[in-house]
């Protein structure tokens, strides 16, 4: 491949697109894209504006209702913190001797690995959100699994738990490790669920529906512990309202090493994330069996 037929925008898109298919916690569905708007560099903020609960009188017939009311407003900052770059080089040689998707094969590999630090930088984000009202267990005393129905009962008192907290139904996701599906599987009320599920309609993760949810397994989900006596997990459901989150590959260039004689391919993924409404998340802090 020459140097000439590489056209950057092109190669951006693909880019942004394998992104997007790989994203766990960042694809739409889990998070919202509302405020992306036009991002350029590490630094730039997006900002948020939220109204506060409007009152409602009673009305009387012929009687004068009170004056209106000041709404109450307040403005959330969505700063774009993480920039990440890629940086690879072909050479002249090993490029004559590879087939013509080397290159593709090789974007492929960096929007995964793109994909892994931007959904362990907002899995981060979702544990930091947790907080005593709207968490099942602490790391100090994390929820035990020791029944087959344990798993799915827990899910159950996330599920009861954003009921309290009047979060809408429709969209709620579930992001567990692999291990609590394993768990999971071990009951069969999950298994009946598994059958329900077109694949038309799954997100990326997604394995199943349980308890309301949409269950997604993750690898990237926060946990502690030395792996032995203590191993717990922070396992996270909501709906796409309480995260938002805003990316932009900003560059992507074709260029000739100075010193080499091969072809190069550099690129620069900037983002960021916030928690715009933590009691639309319910978090499970639990003990790995």
């Amino acid at each position: 491949m020459s140097l000439e037929s590489f056209i950057p925008t092109i190669w951006s898109n693909e880019l942004l697109v394998s992104l997007k298919k790989s994203l766990i916690f960042g694809q739409p569905g889990v998070a919202n894209r509302d405020y992306e708007g036009d991002i350029r560099q590490a630094g730039d903020t997006v900002k948020i504006n939220a109204i506060g609960p409007v009152t409602i009188g009673d009305y009387t017939k012929n009687t004068n209702i009170s004056d209106p009311e000041e709404l109450d407003d307040a403005q959330t900052i969505l700063e774009i913190t993480e920039q990440k770059y890629f940086n690879f080089q072909v050479d002249d040689i090993d490029r004559a001797q590879q087939t013509p998707k080397v290159m593709s094969q090789a974007m492929q590999e960096s929007a995964y690995g793109l994909r892994h630090q931007a959904d362990t930088f907002l899995a981060g984000l979702l544990a930091g959100a947790s907080v005593a009202g709207n968490t099942i267990g602490t790391t100090g005393s994390p929820e035990s699994i020791s029944a087959s129905t344990d798993a799915y009962d827990h899910l159950v008192d996330l599920k009861v738990m954003l009921d309290m907290a009047n979060v809408p139904d429709v969209g709620r996701w579930a992001i567990v490790p692999p291990w609590f599906i394993g768990e999971m599987l071990k009951d069969s009320r999950f298994n009946s669920s598994l059958e329900r599920v077109g694949p038309g309609v799954l997100l990326n993760g997604q394995v199943g529906r349980a308890a309301g949810f949409d269950i997604l397994t993750s690898n990237n989900l926060v946990h502690e512990g030395d792996g032995s006596s203590a191993n717990y997990y922070h396992i996270h459901t909501g709906t796409s309202m309480a995260l938002s989150f805003a990316e932009q590959i900003n560059q992507v260039e074709a260029y000739r090493p100075e010193k080499r004689f091969a072809n190069a391919v550099k690129g620069l993924h900037v983002y960021g994330g916030k928690v715009i409404r933590p009691e639309a998340l319910a978090t499970l802090i639990v003990d790995r069996p």
